[in-house]
């Protein structure tokens, strides 16, 4: 009885694997999150695209980035560049408004007309899926905690992540610029 009973949770712990494997995210866009207006928007709808992903605040003092993300997304969007912004309040409680209150103040303030996305959580116990494919399983290069507002991830026309600048990096800073201008000529 007791060796049967092992079995069965045996059984029932590889049959809860097996799916959770099937469904293994190959590249970013394998996710969908809700928009900053509360839509389903899977990240799919920009195949094609190279992404940069960006972790914002609007109470930190790398906020000012967000009118270089806007420069650098209205200079290379024709070329198919799209910057994707995602609020997180997990550092000093910088982003501390609803996503309503985030997007009067993006557009408001920095004008951003780039995809804005819900509030997420970029580290810790609540860390969205997204966040815990970013920076723990996409690319070995470029995993690791995010350990503060505006770290941004390069992604390829594939979907698949090719680089990482910390949040001091400005979004017109020349490493990033020419990585961008690589990812889109590929």
């Amino acid at each position: 009885m007791f060796n049967t009973h092992i079995i069965r949770l045996l059984t029932l712990g590889v049959s809860l694997l097996i799916p959770a494997a099937l469904f293994a995210a190959s590249s970013v866009y394998d996710f969908t999150l809700p928009s900053i207006d509360g839509q389903d928007a899977p990240l799919s709808q920009f195949k094609g695209k190279a992404l940069l992903l960006v972790n914002v605040a609007s109470k930190c003092g790398y906020t000012p980035q967000y009118a270089g993300l806007e420069a650098l997304y209205e200079k290379y969007k024709d070329q198919g560049l799209v910057v994707v912004g995602f609020p997180a309040n997990n550092f000093g409680a910088q982003e501390p408004g609803t996503n309503a209150e985030i997007k009067t103040f993006c557009t408001r303030n920095y004008k951003v007309g780039f995809p804005m996305y819900a509030k997420v959580s970029v580290k810790g116990e609540d860390k969205t899926p997204l966040y815990h494919y970013l920076t723990e399983e996409a690319n070995s290069a470029t995993n690791g905690d995010i350990r503060w507002n505006f770290t941004k991830f390069l992604v390829d026309r594939n979907g698949k992540v090719v680089a990482r600048f910390e949040s001091k990096v400005k979004p017109d800073d020349a490493e990033l610029v020419e990585a961008v201008e690589k990812a889109l000529n590929q």
